[in-house]
């Protein structure tokens, strides 16, 4: 029998910030920038969230949910300091560990009964071993499967731990809301509540060919999640079992929009670093580069160029979105400016034929780039083009050095 623990910490960059300023305790604290910015809530205390206020919302909504509470930029380059010692926790329970994100992740905790006792007892000691080392509190799921132990986890907060024993697992979805089913958002939650189904019990009673007809493959996937199994995207792997991302973004919102041509570039080649970085992170290379500009009225263009050659390089990556900018660009103010590389490859393929050898040495003096930010974050280093357009980190999306993430950096 599998024996899977996701381990959730308990409102993450809060809890750091507490620690550098044990005086917001028990106060309605925000993580993620100040009430007059466009950013979302990073982080939200269990004290603010009394107010409503929950990750992801738009920090001006959270002011205006609790205009009382503290808002704070936040410490990126702390938060995956603490996330190094929360991996180094779970790695004295498990050799399979996988970093969901900055704050969570899944042990297969099958056959290690013998050192560390049955699975409430484990859960209990990397509790205390947490608390301990790292000064954080954490959330433990327990179940025979990812999904059930991710579910478990929430469910258990804050500070508290949920084994579901084998067997049980759909009586005990029966009566939770579909949307505590990991990939039902919004969207789907009303469709679903549009037939009626408002519990995992509604959902796991459905026959296969209403789900087919209404929802496709992704029907099948909901049905097997209902029943506690790990059915569909992410939840088919092997904890521990490395599987690179599909695309890599990054993209910024501007505090006011900006028809600065400057300020545009610098922002651009600051994003461009930010997904070479990752690129190089995965031991991956791009063969597409595509823009995505969304103006002051919100309407949104993508345009995109195909390379002769795959690349992890921030110079190509730049040289392609900025003449996708300088074509595209119709000179009106900008609110958003995003670069997305996709058609991942493991080879580099074909270098510059022209110059070869510059491209050799860009790639070591970006590695040795990358090693530097790892020890002194991600501001430590930028090409030049990106100085002045170096904005907050919002280290919650897609963030660069993950625990366990970076074996690839051979250079």
């Amino acid at each position: 029998m599998r024996i899977i623990f996701h381990v959730d910490m308990d409102a993450f960059f809060v809890s750091v910030e507490e620690l550098l300023d044990p005086s917001l305790k028990g106060k309605p604290v925000v993580v993620g920038g100040r009430p007059d910015q466009r950013g979302v809530v990073s982080a939200a205390s269990y004290a603010v969230r009394k107010f409503g206020v929950h990750s992801a919302m738009p920090l001006k909504t959270a002011y205006k949910l609790c205009p009382h509470a503290i808002f704070l930029d936040g410490h990126p380059h702390l938060y995956r300091e603490y996330s190094d010692k929360t991996y180094t926790v779970f790695q004295a329970f498990s050799p399979q560990v996988e970093m969901a994100s900055i704050d969570e992740a899944y042990l297969d905790m099958t056959g290690t009964e013998r050192l560390h006792g049955p699975p409430l007892a484990a859960a209990h000691k990397l509790h205390e071993k947490m608390k301990r080392e790292t000064g954080l509190n954490c959330s433990v799921g327990i179940g025979a499967s990812r999904l059930i132990a991710k579910v478990a986890s929430d469910q258990a907060k804050p500070n508290g731990v949920l084994f579901v024993l084998p067997g049980l697992e759909a009586r005990w979805l029966a009566p939770l809301d579909v949307r505590k089913i990991p990939g039902i958002g919004k969207v789907t939650e009303k469709r679903l509540h549009d037939f009626g189904i408002r519990k995992v019990g509604d959902l796991a009673r459905l026959e296969e060919a209403f789900l087919d007809e209404h929802f496709g493959e992704w029907g099948r996937a909901m049905a097997g999640k209902a029943r506690g199994e790990d059915a569909g995207s992410w939840f088919d792997g092997i904890v521990g079992e490395e599987e690179g991302p599909k695309s890599i973004s990054h993209e910024h919102t501007f505090g006011q929009d900006t028809a600065d041509r400057e300020r545009l570039g610098a922002t651009l080649a600051r994003l461009c670093e930010m997904v070479g970085r990752r690129l190089r992170e995965h031991g991956l290379f791009a063969r597409t580069i595509q823009l995505k500009l969304r103006y002051k009225d919100f309407r949104t263009i993508t345009r995109a160029r195909t390379l002769d050659h795959a690349t992890e390089l921030d110079t190509e990556i730049h040289q392609e979105a900025r003449a996708l900018l300088e074509a595209n660009w119709n000179g009106r103010p900008v609110r958003l400016l995003g670069v997305h590389a996709s058609s991942l490859e493991t080879q580099q393929g074909q270098l510059n034929l022209l110059e070869p050898e510059r491209d050799a040495r860009w790639s070591k003096a970006l590695s040795a780039a990358d090693r530097i930010r790892d020890r002194y974050g991600e501001s430590a280093v930028s090409l030049a083009t990106g100085l002045k357009g170096n904005f907050r980190e919002r280290v919650h999306e897609n963030p660069a050095g993950l625990p366990g993430k970076r074996p690839h950096r051979s250079r």
